[in-house]
């Protein structure tokens, strides 16, 4: 592709990226690879352009820190931007790789965690000195490129420190500690103009309850949540704060194991209000769900924030966080999505990583376009299912007898287990009626593989 010079303030003392002009919509007749071919940020779809619906963000953490390390290797892959031995240098170096990608992409958000940004420091003081000078040459870049911070975070989970937990360890000190690392994200979160902020909690969980007094670390975990709600909201953060479900790994079992559970937890703690979900799709396969299950659970509440988009392999149990490219799946939760008001505060952030073998710089582009046309086809075919098939109507028809008189009565309460019993005996054995599960599927894949 013909090279374009992008502004120096968002290219930074060497370009990263020189292969890669920009990344703009062409179309599916398209063969050019650094190219949308079904992510067109300003079509209209049910009443709102894509890029509205989307609000792509891409993963600081797996696109810009994460070398494809595994507990078998030390990583191959190639970062020139975390060469320079001073942290805050290659803090910058790091913000101007990241920078110039999300610009040549056309992207307008990203996700952090605190020390995604710039190294810990050796303690608190050094950490909060670090944070607060990348933080400041951050706002230079967002500034001048409109690019915001869809949530920050704070890693409680990678330090040894950490290995019991964070908020639910055992040990009050730690627990401290972790609250001053919040703070401290906190802090950074708003100072950048994050519209979120997310829990992950990593190992805020438990090994064995022999040595676990769970009901005090839920109780721990849930004051937690409660403080830093109350420290931001007095900071003036007005966006909603996430918690992002998982159900082991690397804790044995984690106390925000799915949707369902979180939703629990908020509603016993009084915190829905200020708390909704950010769901990830290989943590949904992981709790042996599928996303559409955890994205209906969250919808039912009111309570989708936000995505983290990836995959798993069907033949490993872990979290491969792949990009997304399963069109079903994801049809099925735009689907879903579309019937509700869509993400509350959030968007969909880019939770994936390249393969270990994926060495290339360019790669990192094949990633990101081939996982934002995927969700891009899938709300097209979803809209397009969604107006122009029988969909609805076939699913309303499945739970007609609750529009008759007696369905109308039992829903609104009015009904007793001895008028049941009188119905039954009455009406004889019940019809069987099919619930065309082939048929929903196949009408699915027909849309799917339609011109567009």
């Amino acid at each position: 592709m013909a090279h374009q010079t992008i502004a120096p303030v968002l290219i930074g003392k060497q370009e990263y990226f020189p292969q890669v002009s920009s990344v703009s919509f062409e179309g599916h007749s398209s063969s050019n690879p650094f190219a949308y071919k079904f992510y067109d940020p300003a079509r209209v779809i049910a009443g709102k352009s894509m890029k509205d619906h989307f609000k792509f963000a891409v993963a600081y953490w797996h696109s810009f820190c994460g070398t494809g390390a595994d507990p078998f290797g030390s990583g191959p892959r190639p970062m020139p931007w975390l060469q320079n031995p001073d942290p805050i240098q290659k803090a910058k170096d790091k913000m101007d790789a990241a920078f110039e990608f999300m610009t040549k992409m056309g992207l307008n958000y990203y996700c952090f965690h605190d020390f995604d940004l710039v190294e810990e420091g050796s303690d608190l003081q050094v950490s909060r000195y670090r944070l607060e000078s990348i933080a400041d040459y951050a706002l230079e870049k967002q500034e001048n490129s409109g690019i915001k911070v869809l949530w920050g975070t704070a890693n409680l989970f990678s330090h040894p420190r950490y290995m019991n937990g964070a908020a639910s360890n055992p040990d009050f000190s730690i627990v401290a500690y972790a609250g001053a690392q919040v703070k401290n994200a906190l802090d950074i979160s708003i100072k950048l103009g994050a519209e979120n902020y997310v829990f992950w909690g990593g190992r805020e969980g438990y090994m064995s309850l022999l040595n676990t007094h769970m009901k005090q670390e839920q109780e721990q975990l849930a004051r937690f949540f409660t403080m830093a709600r109350d420290y931001a909201r007095k900071k003036g953060f007005k966006g909603y704060f996430f918690i992002e479900p998982k159900p082991a790994e690397p804790s044995k079992h984690q106390y925000d194991f799915d949707a369902a559970t979180v939703l629990g937890f908020l509603q016993k703690y009084d915190l829905l209000e200020d708390f909704k979900l950010n769901l990830e799709v290989n943590h949904a396969t992981l709790a042996q769900h599928t996303f559409a299950h955890e994205v209906q659970v969250a919808v039912d509440s009111g309570a989708l924030g936000s995505i983290d988009a990836n995959r798993g392999d069907e033949q490993n149990g872990w979290d491969t966080d792949q990009f997304p490219n399963n069109h079903m799946e994801l049809v099925e939760a735009m689907m879903i999505i579309l019937q509700s008001d869509g993400f509350v505060g959030g968007g969909v952030n880019f939770d994936a990583k390249l393969r270990r073998n994926s060495t290339d710089l360019e790669d990192l582009f094949y990633a990101h376009i081939g996982g934002m046309d995927a969700f891009a086809k899938a709300l097209i075919v979803a809209d397009k299912i969604l107006r122009e098939s029988d969909y609805l109507k076939m699913k309303n028809e499945r739970y007609q007898s609750f529009q008759e008189e007696k369905g109308q009565q039992f829903l609104r309460g009015e009904l007793k287990m001895e008028d049941l019993s009188i119905y039954s005996w009455n009406q004889g054995e019940p019809e069987a009626k099919s619930g065309k599960q082939e048929l929903y599927e196949n009408l699915i894949a027909e849309y799917l593989y339609r011109f567009i």
